[in-house]
C-alpha cells in the first residue's frame, strides 16, 4: 500500500473515531462516545464562567444528563496528523441549542484512534441569539 493510501486511510479512522463522540452527542447517551476516547482521557473548557475539568467520565455523565441533541450539526474543520498523533477541530453547532468548538488531541494505541484530550470553548450567545 502506498504511503498516500495509508495517510488517507488513517484520515479515515481519526474521523470515524470523531463520529462515535458525534453520535453520543446526539443520542444523548456517554456510553455511544466511550469508545472514541481513551480511558484516561480528560477534559478542559468552560461552561458560562464554571471550569468543566477533569476525567472524562464528567463529558459522559453530562452528555446523559443534558439529553438527545437531535438537532447537532458537526463539522470536521481540521485533521492534522503526525505519525500516531493527531489533532482535530471539531465545530458543533445547535447542541440543544448551544455552539461550541471542540479540539482533540488523538493517539494511536494500538492500532486504534483514541482521544486523549478535549478542549472546547462555549460560543457565548446560542443558536436563537446568533439568528437575530
Amino acid at each position: 500500500m502506498s504511503t498516500a493510501m495509508t495517510k488517507v486511510n488513517e484520515y479515515d479512522a481519526i474521523a470515524r473515531a470523531i463520529q462515535h463522540y458525534i453520535n453520543g452527542a446526539k443520542s444523548g447517551n456517554g456510553d455511544d462516545m466511550k469508545t472514541a476516547f481513551h480511558e484516561d482521557a480528560t477534559i478542559f473548557g468552560y461552561i458560562g464562567n464554571d471550569l468543566f475539568a477533569g476525567p472524562i467520565q464528567q463529558l459522559f455523565a453530562w452528555n446523559d444528563q443534558n439529553g438527545p441533541a437531535t438537532g447537532l450539526q458537526a463539522r470536521i474543520a481540521n485533521i492534522d496528523l503526525i505519525d500516531t498523533v493527531a489533532t482535530v477541530r471539531l465545530e458543533l453547532e445547535n447542541w440543544t441549542g448551544h455552539r461550541f468548538t471542540d479540539l482533540f488531541t488523538l493517539l494511536n494505541v494500538d492500532g486504534e484512534w483514541k482521544i486523549m484530550n478535549k478542549v472546547f470553548h462555549q460560543h457565548s450567545a446560542n443558536i436563537e441569539n446568533e439568528a437575530a
